[in-house]
């Protein structure tokens, strides 16, 4: 396969996998007992890329509460877990930006969960998890000529949060989770 052959592939299937919509309307996936806790998020020691638009800490500490709630607040079971997110870098791509450069912008961070009843953290380090805004007509050209910056943090802290609950997903122990109980891992790129 020559190589303008899987550049073309690669960039299509990426095409696909990030042009996925908003899933909070369904069901949640299958956390076995699930019921968020504490929803705690730190950004005190955040850095910021230096071409970045500005974000305070209260506002990304804010718009990842949010996305923690709007997805982990879906889950009805009987046991109570807590989940903490340290927001630890980010770029988001500024306005003005000539069409060449075309930047994305990409949030990193370190998410851990414990049992609330067991009075312990189930990972054993934190978890680093990197993503990027979702390829779609308006951020080809960059999200920074297209999106307010409000609308770059939100699209971030969404895609953070569903790879926090792929995450989990992949953990079914920590849910008393057999097979059997497992939903499909929903489908979003890392």
């Amino acid at each position: 396969m020559t190589l303008l052959r899987k550049i073309a592939l690669t960039a299509g299937l990426l095409l696909l996998v990030a042009c996925g919509k908003n899933d909070l309307a369904a069901p949640p996936a299958e956390l076995g007992d699930f019921v968020l806790g504490l929803n705690i998020v730190v950004a005190d020691n955040m850095q910021k890329v230096p071409i970045s638009r500005p974000v305070t800490v209260e506002e990304w500490e804010a718009v990842m509460k949010k996305a923690v709630e709007d997805r982990f607040g879906r889950y009805r079971g009987d046991r109570v877990y807590n989940i903490g997110i340290s927001v630890d870098a980010f770029a988001l791509a500024p306005k003005g930006v000539p069409l060449v450069v075309a930047p994305k912008s990409v949030l990193m961070i370190t998410a851990n969960i414990w049992d609330d009843a067991k009075g312990q953290k189930l990972n054993r380090k934190g978890k680093r998890i990197t993503v990027f805004e979702s390829l779609s007509g308006d951020t080809v050209v960059g999200s920074g000529l297209t999106r307010s910056k409000e609308q770059q943090m939100a699209a971030l802290s969404y895609n953070a949060v569903k790879a926090v609950e792929r995450w989990l997903m992949d953990n079914p122990a920590w849910f008393d989770m057999t097979d059997s109980r497992r939903s499909p891992t929903p489908s979003a790129a890392n």
